[in-house]
């Protein structure tokens, strides 16, 4: 029997559960994420079983404070201190050896772990309300359109878990930066809320190694992500729209709306002023607007590929059909 899930904003209540072996829905400044108690092994699996997410795609691990890289990973290169101590709390993940406390069914087996510190007042007060880590993938069924607000999560999680601590919508919008170490070098191997040109700031010899496996080596980096239950196209939209002709479409487009015509039923802007943090933002919601709307297909355009125009990029690829 399906439990009744409550949206709130008691932080204690959230504390409470997830020291029950409970989950709860949790507010970031990427995306909403679905938090257990990460030093709980039956809480983390319960994590998978929710979500339906494969057993073999790690975790990643959201602390409170920097000191917390310490006692979670057992070697630290100083490019991985320097790029924690330029931006964090925000959306940067640093994958690192393991230590002996972080579950396997938390890291996947693997000997390193993925370690963030959210960007979000609500979700930094009930980590020091807790006193452990979080283990956090977003809070949606796997593979599907990553939430960003908790009415986000209730849709889709709703009667699975007890509760939905509510921050409001998501500033960044999509998930993080994850940087890991290979020889000490830094690589980065999912772009997200930090730009290449970010983390080249602080590592001027970090490498773009994008990872899309079927074995991730890096939490959330399965070649078919974000999936709209409505195929998606991307490409070149006055030539989807010729391709598509005689289908109910939805249009998601970058800053200009394409021409009317009798085809196009829905139209989502990412951002008319070409802002590409705004653009960010909003393209998670917009996606699942198209997705709710009554279409056929979606056909969407990549935004410009530089900044976070890489990382939407990225996510927009993941959504695409696959014939």
């Amino acid at each position: 029997m399906d439990m009744e899930t409550i949206i709130g904003t008691d932080v204690g209540l959230a504390a409470t559960l997830l020291k029950d072996g409970r989950l709860v829905g949790i507010p970031t400044e990427t995306v909403y994420g679905l938090a257990a108690n990460a030093l709980m092994p039956p809480a983390v699996l319960d994590i998978f079983r929710v979500k339906g997410r494969p057993a073999f795609d790690p975790l990643i691990v959201h602390v409170g404070e920097k000191e917390s890289l310490g006692r979670y990973a057992v070697r630290i290169p100083d490019e991985a201190m320097a790029l924690a101590d330029r931006f964090w709390p925000g959306p940067l993940t640093l994958v690192l050896p393991k230590a002996a406390c972080i579950p396997d069914e938390v890291s996947s087996g693997l000997d390193t772990v993925g370690l963030r510190m959210p960007d979000h007042p609500l979700t930094l007060a009930l980590l020091r309300q807790t006193g452990f880590p979080l283990a956090a993938p977003s809070a949606n069924p796997f593979g599907y359109i990553s939430p960003t607000s908790a009415m986000h999560v209730y849709d889709q999680l709703q009667g699975k878990i007890p509760y939905i601590l509510d921050g409001g919508p998501c500033r960044v919008g999509v998930e993080s930066t994850i940087v890991g170490f290979e020889e000490d070098v830094p690589v980065i191997y999912r772009l997200g809320g930090l730009t290449v040109e970010d983390i080249r700031s602080v590592a001027p010899s970090a490498k773009v190694v994008l990872h899309a496996s079927s074995d991730p080596r890096a939490p959330g980096m399965l070649k078919s992500h974000y999936a709209p239950r409505i195929p998606l196209f991307l490409g070149d939209l006055e030539s989807l729209l010729d391709q598509h002709k005689g289908k109910r479409i939805g249009v998601l487009a970058f800053n200009t709306p394409p021409v009317p015509c009798a085809s196009i039923r829905s139209v989502q802007l990412l951002s008319s002023s070409s802002d590409m943090n705004e653009a960010a933002s909003r393209l998670f919601g917009a996606m699942r607007l198209l997705d709710h709307s009554e279409v056929d297909v979606v056909l969407a355009e990549p935004v410009p590929d530089q900044g976070l125009g890489k990382a939407i990029n990225d996510r927009l690829r993941r959504a695409a059909h696959r014939e």
